[in-house]
């Protein structure tokens, strides 16, 4: 569900942020004041295409933020899970930044995602019904999403999904023994011949890193042996040396301590000092007798490492891989030498699992036609109440028996309407108007999703073309959807504009040339004014504000009942 939405520099909004809650949102206002800017926002912020011309005049950028509630959403969990992001302790913050150069930003959780995921997620939560892009009622998937809701095949389904997961890993391992299409024989000479070179070679698990360490100090024993030898001289071996000279020092003190005895600690320090030296020195002398000037170990090294790097090479890894690599090589020759017995394994348990994905399939079409039939029924009823009564609706059901199996099974689900009597039924997005194809939202929505679905669904002037009776029995049908959920809409007839639960204003105004939309929350009073102002025009009587009056209590009464 929605609860906060804030708009900055977006067209002619300056700033706003609004609070919402449950139930069903109504925004009214003049023509042009900017209703549907709110829904264009919406839009924008879970991922529809936008330029810099949305960003108001003068701003550099404008962004748009929105949290929701997003305890009573599962499929969010591994979405976020997936990409590594926080999951917001039952609530998600989505944020979309653009600036004049076009280029734009999107946030989940304060962490920048890609806009591809951003409409994912954003399809979890908000589903736009009007005369925009964000329609999902277009889109195949969600036809036969809405025939599987109102069917309840969560059975069926599981069962299908199940079926086809044990034949795609199977097909899957099948594919890697036969090389994936590769001839299998020549796979099979070829890592024979990469295993046993491998395996003349022995590499070793950080073998590489101890010969360049070793073949650097072979490289530079000379270099060594010289400045050590100049170090050890310096430090003990002629007569003015840093041990001499600090004995010197040390004998110096000493003789001084008979004035003042507070000398000791640095005599002390000194002496410290030459031990340190002395032990040093031990050290120099037992690595220079160590050091050998050998030039056939540093070839022998030198030879090594040409080896392990040639091989390297020849299989495009790092050196320090090659012990992996010989491992992975192995596991791989030894998998394709069992491979027949496996192949026939694999294939037994393919076929198996493709004929249950079959029967599975089957019984999941047989049960969407139903599904399709019954709820082709309530939906043209519906959508001939709300105005359209001479319209045709239908689901069409159809199945590609021949195709590869697939999670949802193989069924085309398709929506098919005709507005007008004598046309056949087309394709809904080929045939409806902005308005009919609101309306058609609506009575599909009530009549197949109940309770269940996305939470926050937003009708942009679901009542165009309509009036009178109509328009009341579209309220109502709002109202009765928004019980279990949240439902905005923008609406220009008072008839629905009443029966809100909240009710936001829409105004315009223009001050020394400078346009800016804004919305305020109207309390009892205000939608009286408003309601007065939609049935009435720019002059409000007092008769007209009884009349909207009467409208608000009829319809707080007809809802308590």
């Amino acid at each position: 569900m929605l609860r906060h939405l804030h708009l900055r520099n977006f067209a002619v909004v300056e700033e706003l942020e609004l609070e919402f809650g449950p139930g069903l949102t109504v925004f009214t206002g003049e023509t042009g004041a900017g209703k549907s800017i709110l829904i264009e926002a919406l839009g924008f912020l879970l991922g529809d295409r936008a330029d810099a011309t949305l960003i108001r005049a003068g701003a550099e950028r404008m962004e748009a933020s929105a949290t929701f509630a997003s305890q009573d959403v599962p499929e969010l969990l591994p979405l976020l899970a997936h990409q590594e992001l926080e999951s917001g302790a039952g609530e998600l913050l989505i944020r979309r930044v653009i600036g004049q150069d076009g280029r734009s930003k999107a946030f989940i959780n304060g962490s920048p995602v890609a806009l591809q995921f951003l409409r994912e997620v954003g399809e979890l939560f908000v589903d736009i019904h009007g005369q925009h892009a964000h329609q999902s009622l277009q889109k195949s998937a969600a036809q036969r999403d809405l025939v599987d809701d109102f069917g309840g095949h969560e059975k069926e389904l599981a069962a299908v999904r199940d079926a086809w997961r044990r034949w795609s890993d199977a097909a899957r391992q099948l594919a890697d023994l036969n090389g994936g299409g590769k001839d299998r024989e020549a796979e099979l000479a070829l890592l024979r011949y990469q295993v046993d070179e491998l395996r003349d070679l022995k590499p070793e698990p950080g073998e590489a890193e101890r010969l360049e360490a070793e073949y650097r100090r072979l490289a530079n024993s000379a270099r060594l042996q010289e400045v050590l030898q100049t170090v050890l001289a310096s430090l003990y071996e002629t007569e003015h040396s840093s041990y001499t000279r600090l004995g010197n020092a040390t004998r110096d003190i000493a003789d001084l301590q008979r004035f003042d005895p507070s000398l000791a600690g640095l005599r002390e320090l000194l002496d410290t000092a030459a031990i340190q030296i002395s032990e040093a020195v031990d050290g120099l002398r037992q690595y220079l007798d160590r050091l050998e000037l050998d030039p056939g170990q540093l070839r022998a090294v030198e030879q090594r490492l040409d080896e392990l790097h040639d091989a390297a090479r020849k299989h495009r890894i790092p050196v320090t891989e090659l012990h992996t690599q010989r491992e992975q090589l192995e596991q791989r020759l030894a998998a394709l030498e069992q491979g027949e017995e496996s192949v026939a394994l694999l294939t037994a348990r393919r076929d198996a699992a493709l004929k249950d994905y079959a029967l599975a399939a089957g019984i999941l079409h047989t049960h969407r036609n139903s599904a399709a039939a019954a709820l082709t029924g309530k939906v043209q009823k519906q959508i001939r109440e709300l105005g359209m009564p001479g319209a045709e609706f239908r689901i069409e059901v159809t199945n590609d028996a021949g195709g590869a199996p697939a999670p949802r099974g193989g069924d085309d689900v398709q929506l098919l309407v005709s507005a007008n009597p004598g046309q056949p039924p087309r394709p809904l997005s080929k045939v409806a108007s902005g308005g009919e194809l609101s309306r058609i939202s609506l009575g599909i929505q009530v009549s197949g999703s109940g309770e269940r679905g996305i939470a926050t669904l937003i009708f942009d002037e679901v009542d165009a073309g309509i009036g009178g009776g109509v328009a009341e029995l579209v309220g109502r049908l709002l109202r009765r959807l928004a019980r279990g959920r949240q439902v905005l809409c923008v609406t220009h007839l008072p008839q629905v504009a009443c029966q809100g639960e909240h009710h936001f204003q829409v105004e315009k105004s223009t001050v020394r040339r400078n346009t800016r939309t804004e919305v305020r929350l109207l309390d009892k009073k205000g939608r009286v004014e408003e309601i007065a102002r939609m049935l009435g025009g720019l002059k409000i009587s007092e008769q007209t504000r009884a009349h909207a009056r009467e409208m608000l209590e009829n319809q707080v009464t007809s809802n308590k009942t």
